[in-house]
């Protein structure tokens, strides 16, 4: 479990990036930040693994404060997927898969047989071990980079935008790839992203964030496309320009747009 303590963040120039936030990420879920760029959801997601420290307030892990943690141990047990893959560009594939248990001592077969099976969970053949990221399509990269932050087997999933920076369809097989993932290892996941329709597909729980990671509504995405709470988020979600409504798909409450098109999660879960 992940709890924010009224934290709040405020840079050497004056920014107020957070301004006293509190959350309890619950164990095994994933937890969807929504908003605009600036809205203070990276440096939140970076508080976790001590790559940001609060102004005030505290992060806890487990009832922990990650402050007491040396920051290095603490990042090589949670798993961190960025926009960019970030692969060392020098080593192979499954080297890359293999960074972080190889800092932390773990080297042999036993640590390459488990990288290949990686591999294989985030949709990459064997094939592809030797190769080198420049031998690889941004999708491909990004799934190594899930691959990566997955090989400590760490109880936390950090993701920034991890799939902002891939084509549409290739964004859609990483989503897809995502759930059938965390279907399988339940892992704690905190999300970010400013894509609507990518934070209701993925979130056990949505928070729409404003300025200073104002919480302007969290919850289920379908309750937030359906009913908004206040113009800020009616109008960041769009469910007036795009016609969101409850239309029954065999037998269960989907949300759909004008099209057609399913937007969002089962209203009932």
């Amino acid at each position: 479990m992940i709890e924010f303590d009224h934290v709040s963040k405020h840079y050497d120039d004056g920014t107020l990036a957070v301004d006293d936030f509190s959350l309890t990420v619950p164990s095994h879920s994933c937890t969807v930040l929504l908003g605009s760029s600036g809205c203070g959801k990276t440096t939140l997601l970076r508080m976790v693994n001590r790559m940001v420290d609060p102004t005030a307030g505290r992060v806890l892990i487990d009832g922990e404060d990650v402050a007491s943690l040396e920051p290095v141990a603490l990042r090589r047990r949670i798993g961190y997927v960025m926009q960019h893959a970030g692969l060392l560009p020098h080593r192979t594939i499954v080297d890359n898969v293999a960074t972080v248990p190889r800092l932390r001592g773990r080297r042999g077969p036993d640590e390459r047989r488990r990288a290949l099976e990686l591999m294989e969970l985030v949709g990459l053949p064997a094939s592809m071990a030797r190769r080198y990221p420049s031998q690889l399509s941004g999708g491909q990269q990004q799934r190594v980079g899930v691959a990566r932050a997955l090989a400590a087997d760490p109880n936390i999933l950090l993701m920034d935008e991890p799939f902002g920076a891939v084509d549409p369809v290739v964004r859609q097989e990483l989503q897809q790839e995502l759930l059938r993932i965390q279907s399988e290892l339940a892992k704690t996941i905190i999300f970010v992203t400013h894509d609507v329709d990518e934070a209701v597909l993925l979130g056990d729980e949505v928070l729409v964030l404003g300025e200073g990671a104002r919480v302007e509504q969290r919850g289920a995405g379908a309750d937030i496309l359906l009913e908004p709470v206040n113009d800020f988020v009616r109008e960041f979600v769009g469910g007036t320009r795009r016609r969101l409504h409850v239309e029954h798909r065999d037998g269960v409450p989907t949300v759909v747009d004008a099209a057609g098109a399913i937007t969002g999660r089962l209203v009932e879960q």
